[in-house]
C-alpha cells in the first residue's frame, strides 16, 4: 500500500499544493456523496482540484503507474453511490473546469469542460434563443460531467430525451493518460464505433472526460403549465396513458401522489391541493398557437380521464411557482425523517399504473413512507422513502422492499435505473437486469479501457 504522502506529494506537483486537499476534515468531506447509505466509508487520500486535460492526463499516468483508484467527482449529487472511494485513492474534483468554451449558434452546437452546472449552460444558450432540454431536478448545482456520466434525464426526457441525445463529441483522458476524442462536431457521423456514446452513462469506469460537444435545439416559443388532481392514483396513471395514445407530446407529464403534494406543500407552500391522491403536472410548448390548442387538447383528455380540478399557470410567474413545488420534493421529504432514500426504475408506460399500485402495496407491506413521483411520461418512477437509517429494523425492512421494488420493475419488462445510475448501491442487482452475455461483453470493456481496474473501482459491476 502506497504512503499517502507520496501521493500528495506526487499530486502538488503536477497541480500545485493549492489544488490538493489532504487534511483529514477535507478528505472526509469527500468521502460521501448525495447518497443516504450504510456503506462503511472511506476517505480518499487525497482530493485533487485539476483545471487543465493536460493535468487530468498527467494524474492518470501517475496513478496508472502506481495502480492507485482514482474517482472522478462534480458536485456529489449523485444518489447511488457513484461518488464514493470505497478503496481510497485519489478524488479528483472537475469543478475548475468550468468553462463554457463556444456557444455556436449557427451550427446549434456547445462546447462545455465538464465543471459547467446544467442550469448555468441553459441560462447561457437561452440568452441567444437556443435550448438544452436535459434537466435533472438538482440542475442548480449539477455539473455537465456528472450528467454524462450517467445520462441523466429529467421531466422534459418524454418529449426531448436524455443527455446521450444531445452529446457529438467528447475529450476523453483514459486510465493510462491518453487523451483521446470521440466523434465530431456533426450531427450525423458513422466513422467507426459509436465510441461517444460507450463513454455517455459508464459512470466514469472507463475514462475521465474533461470536454463535451453537445447538440443544442431552438428554445420553444412558449410553454403552458398545467397541474391536473385526481381522486384516485389509478386515474392519474392512466391519464398518462391517454395522453401518450392521443398523439400529444406534452414536454413534460411527471406525476406526484398524495404523501408527495402534502409534503411539498408543509415544506415549501406553493398552494398545492393535497386532499387528492395525485396530481399530473403537465407541460407543453410550441408556438403561442400551438400551446393553447394543445393546453385545449390536455384538459379534455385529463377531464375525460377522471381530473377532478384542473389548474393552469396564467403568467411565468405561476408557471415557475409550480416547477419549484416540482423540485423541492426530494429536499421536502427530507425535513420528515433524518434520511431520504430515492429510487428510480423505469417500466415500459403501458406498466405505470401497476407499478404505482405495486410501490404502495410493497412499502405499505413494510410500513414505510412512500412519496411516490416521477416522469411518468417516460415510466421513471421515482419513490422517495424518508427514514432513520440509524433504525437498524427501519434499514433491514426498507433493504426487503427495495428488493422486491426491483423484482417489480423486472417482471413488468423495465429495468433498475432511468437517470440515477447503478454506482455501489445497484451493483448487486446489475445481473438480475442485463443479459448474461451482455454482462461479460460490458465486463470485457472495462477491462480494455481499464485494465488495472483504477477508474471508480466498485461500481457497477
Amino acid at each position: 500500500m502506497l504512503n499517502r504522502n507520496f501521493i500528495v506529494k506526487n499530486l502538488e506537483k503536477i497541480v500545485g499544493k493549492e489544488n490538493v486537499l489532504h487534511s483529514d476534515a477535507e478528505r472526509y468531506c469527500y468521502a460521501y456523496d448525495a447518497t443516504n447509505s450504510n456503506q462503511k466509508l472511506v476517505m480518499p487520500d487525497a482530493v485533487v482540484l485539476a483545471q487543465t486535460t493536460q493535468e487530468v492526463s498527467e494524474i492518470a499516468k501517475f496513478a496508472f503507474k502506481n495502480k492507485i483508484p482514482i474517482v472522478t467527482r462534480g458536485a456529489g449529487t449523485n444518489l447511488a453511490g457513484c461518488c464514493f472511494t470505497p478503496l481510497g485513492g485519489i478524488l479528483l474534483h472537475l469543478s475548475k473546469m468550468n468553462k463554457i468554451r463556444e456557444i455556436d449558434e449557427g451550427n446549434l452546437i456547445c462546447k462545455v469542460q465538464p465543471g459547467v452546472v446544467v442550469g448555468d449552460l441553459q441560462d447561457a444558450v437561452a440568452q441567444k434563443g437556443l435550448f438544452y432540454p436535459p434537466d435533472p431536478s438538482n440542475l442548480k448545482v449539477s455539473t455537465i460531467g456528472g450528467s454524462l456520466g450517467l445520462s441523466s434525464g429529467g421531466p422534459h426526457t418524454f418529449k426531448y430525451g436524455t443527455t446521450k441525445d444531445y452529446v457529438l463529441d467528447l475529450e476523453v483522458v483514459l486510465a493510462d493518460g491518453k487523451i483521446i476524442r470521440t466523434g465530431a462536431q456533426t450531427v450525423k457521423n458513422v466513422v467507426g464505433y459509436n465510441l461517444t456514446q460507450l463513454f455517455v452513462g459508464s459512470e466514469g469506469t472507463l475514462g475521465i472526460i474533461t470536454e463535451a460537444t453537445l447538440k443544442l435545439i431552438p428554445k420553444p416559443e412558449a410553454t403552458g403549465v398545467m397541474l391536473a388532481y385526481f381522486e384516485k392514483l389509478e386515474e392519474s396513471a392512466y391519464a398518462v396513458g391517454e395522453l401518450i395514445k392521443s398523439g400529444l407530446m406534452p414536454s413534460v407529464i411527471d406525476l406526484l401522489d398524495i404523501n408527495t403534494l402534502q409534503t411539498i406543500e408543509k415544506y415549501c407552500p406553493t398552494g398545492l391541493l393535497t386532499d387528492k391522491e395525485a396530481a399530473l403536472l403537465i407541460e407543453v410548448d410550441g408556438s403561442l398557437s400551438e400551446v393553447v390548442e394543445q393546453k385545449k387538447k390536455v384538459v379534455e383528455i385529463c377531464k375525460r380521464s377522471g381530473a377532478c380540478n384542473i389548474s393552469e399557470a396564467k403568467t411565468e410567474e405561476e408557471e415557475q411557482k409550480i416547477w419549484k413545488a416540482r423540485r423541492s420534493a426530494f429536499a421536502s421529504c427530507a425535513k420528515i425523517a433524518p434520511d431520504v432514500l430515492t429510487e428510480d426504475v423505469v417500466v415500459p408506460r403501458t406498466k405505470i399504473p401497476v407499478l404505482v399500485k405495486g410501490i404502495k402495496e410493497i412499502f405499505d407491506k413494510y410500513e414505510l413512507v412512500a412519496c411516490i413521483m416521477g416522469h411518468a411520461g417516460d415510466g421513471n418512477i421515482h419513490p422517495n422513502i424518508p427514514l432513520d437509517l440509524r433504525d437498524a429494523n427501519q434499514a433491514e425492512r426498507f433493504l426487503k422492499a427495495k428488493k422486491e421494488l426491483f423484482a417489480l420493475a423486472l417482471r413488468l419488462g423495465g429495468t433498475l435505473s432511468g437517470e440515477h445510475g447503478i454506482g455501489s448501491e445497484k451493483a448487486p442487482f446489475v445481473a438480475d437486469a442485463v443479459d448474461a452475455g451482455a454482462l461479460e461483453c460490458m465486463k470485457a470493456i472495462k477491462k480494455l479501457f481499464d485494465k488495472n481496474n483504477i477508474l471508480n473501482p466498485k461500481k457497477i459491476f
